[in-house]
């Protein structure tokens, strides 16, 4: 018998209410015949016709307890015996339950570790490789059904008449500044995610009626460059459009900094909650900022509640497609390279798809995934997450499971897996393509499946000379900014893993287009599937990328519920509907050159 089943049927009997006796066999079926000498507590004692127990000596009976002495002592013996009895059943429940966990774990931890590791479950083992020799003549001789980048999208988005905006400049007019109060933040993370900081930022110093200190980028370890404000947006832009809201300073005045030895880090710092509302920087931060006239908060990454005031909203999203431009240097670039990939797109109407390809080294390190590289790939991938993150990956608590992780849909996407989904959606081979990436790892073994699929691949480093490129090197964040500006402006952008540069892109994709995101956003979990099974046709393969395809078209132009207590998703990645009246608004009227330097 079964050792899970044996314990369950036990726990079942000891559970149940049926009188226990010294020996009995309980009716069950034959292989769950159990048989039970239990302890003398929970003997039963048999009675006579009268009633009353017998003692074990079958020729003596008990005299009746008539007398109240035998009448306590009686009860004393039942109480006594009730109370073994209760103690040793609830003892018995307690071993058969951690028993039963035990053998449970024993005998499923083997067989989820068998599946997750040596990749029985679908999905868990990466084969792309293998497809793509497979599906190669199918691919390269298959001209059918291709897509023209002018009609990919079929979905319209047609916004709802709403009544008229009450929200312009007047609605958010900044106060006299009077008691001169000073916000100083601390922007963490990487590039997009200090973006959401900066916005956040300019909508606390409005809701204090404080002026705000330009806002400091923190270091960032992963991202490795040091950066200040003006190197990644215009500062004086962003100052001069928020005028009519907030006011913005470059530094302190010289008592304020006087008083704290002329250095920032001494003044008081708060330790705000993550999500905090409005409420709590009006009831816990106003009145230190009051008292001390001047507050630092750091970190300041994800402080402010995604809900907010419409008001309030409006200049969230007013800081964000308005007032942050780039820096003049990262626009002219970006500009040039936008122009460059119109030019090479002549056959689709000066239209491309951007890709966005997480598969630099140290992301495919960190996502603990096992691609086709062997011994080399795993010795290579433990030096850099050694380098990058010390022991964090080698903790006794870190489980790491690469099948499960690529089961999930968490490893990032290869460039031969972008390909053959695109390929399989139904874009022609010369469909001209930018990709927008860091270091590509070992970019000419993983590259040159996807350069066969689509020639006219682009990057950074191909549209634009060494000279161009040369101010830029070894700042991450700034050539980021210039593959965010790319990607933009490209017809179709199509995202592989997510993280913050996708999220903020999507979102400002559907301020630009009319509320449609106009992005591929692939299934993962189902493409893993899809590209294990080697008996997969390619013509079964191509049917399912058309209806991947399609899913993102609906979803492109999908608006989040949003209540009175509560929005569903971030406005940074859907600006819908809150950001409708910015539209409306007379400083909307040319945004596309406004903020982003760039004619299209």
């Amino acid at each position: 018998m079964p050792p899970a089943l044996l314990i369950t049927a036990i726990i079942a009997l000891l559970s149940s209410r049926v009188p226990l006796n010294t020996h009995h066999v309980y009716n069950l079926p034959n292989m769950f015949q159990i048989h039970f000498s239990l302890s003398p507590f929970f003997t039963m004692s048999p009675k006579n016709a009268n009633g009353y127990a017998t003692s074990n000596n079958n020729n003596i009976q008990s005299s009746p307890p008539t007398s109240p002495r035998n009448r306590k002592n009686c009860r004393r013996r039942l109480r006594r015996r009730g109370s073994f009895a209760m103690l040793h059943r609830r003892n018995v429940l307690l071993i058969v339950t951690v028993l039963y966990f035990t053998g449970l774990i024993s005998c499923v931890g083997p067989l989820f570790s068998l599946l997750q590791y040596s990749g029985l479950a679908t999905g868990a083992v990466y084969r792309s490789h293998e497809i793509f020799q497979k599906f190669w003549n199918d691919i390269e001789a298959d001209n059918s059904s291709t897509i023209e980048l002018s009609s990919v999208w079929i979905y319209k988005r047609k916004l709802k008449e709403q009544k008229t905006c009450s929200i312009g400049t007047t609605a958010i007019t900044k106060d006299s500044p009077g008691a001169n109060l000073y916000l100083i933040v601390d922007a963490n993370g990487g590039l997009n995610q200090q973006r959401s900081s900066i916005c956040n930022a300019v909508v606390i110093a409005a809701l204090l009626n404080a002026t705000l200190l330009i806002p400091h980028l923190e270091f960032h370890n992963v991202w490795r460059d040091s950066r200040q404000f003006g190197d990644i947006y215009d500062e004086d832009h962003f100052i001069s459009t928020l005028k009519d809201y907030i006011t913005v300073v470059k530094k302190l005045p010289a008592e304020l900094m006087e008083r704290y030895d002329s250095n920032i880090s001494n003044i008081q710092n708060l330790r705000v909650q993550a999500w905090a509302p409005p409420r709590y920087y009006l009831e816990e931060v106003y009145p230190v900022l009051f008292k001390w006239r001047v507050v630092r908060i750091s970190p300041f990454a994800n402080r402010l509640s995604m809900h907010l005031p419409s008001h309030l909203q409006f200049l969230r999203c007013f800081s964000n497609y308005e007032a942050l431009r780039f820096s003049l240097a990262i626009s002219a670039l970006a500009k040039k390279l936008v122009k460059r990939m119109i030019e090479r797109s002549s056959n689709s109407v000066g239209k491309y798809i951007s890709v966005h390809l997480r598969f630099e080294e140290d992301m495919v390190a960190f996502s603990c995934c096992i691609y086709d590289g062997g011994q080399a790939e795993k010795s290579e991938m433990d030096v850099v997450r050694e380098k990058g993150w010390g022991k964090k990956f080698k903790q006794k608590y870190r489980v790491i499971a690469p099948g499960l992780n690529r089961k999930n849909g968490k490893c990032p996407m290869t460039p031969v897996e972008v390909g053959m989904m695109l390929r399989g959606m139904g874009f022609a081979k010369d469909t001209p393509i930018y990709l927008a990436s860091g270091k590509i790892y070992q970019a000419d073994r993983y590259l040159a499946p996807l350069r066969k699929m689509f020639p006219l691949l682009q990057t950074k480093e191909t549209l634009a000379t060494k000279d161009e490129l040369a101010p830029f090197e070894g700042y991450s964040s700034r050539l980021a900014a210039v593959d965010y500006l790319v990607c933009l402006f490209s017809e179709v952008f199509v995202t592989t893993q997510g993280g913050n540069f996708p999220h903020f892109l999507i979102g400002h994709r559907r301020y630009l287009y009319n509320g449609h995101a106009k992005t591929i956003k692939p299934d993962k979990i189902k493409l893993v599937t899809l590209l294990q099974n080697t008996s997969t046709s390619w013509i079964d393969f191509k049917h399912q990328m058309g209806s991947m395809l399609a899913e993102s078209d609906r979803k492109g132009i999908m608006v989040p519920r949003v209540k009175k207590s509560t929005r569903k998703g971030s406005i940074y990645s859907n600006p819908l509907p809150e950001c409708r009246c910015l539209w409306e608004s007379e400083r909307a009227t040319n945004r596309s050159n406004s903020y982003l330097m760039v004619d299209h």
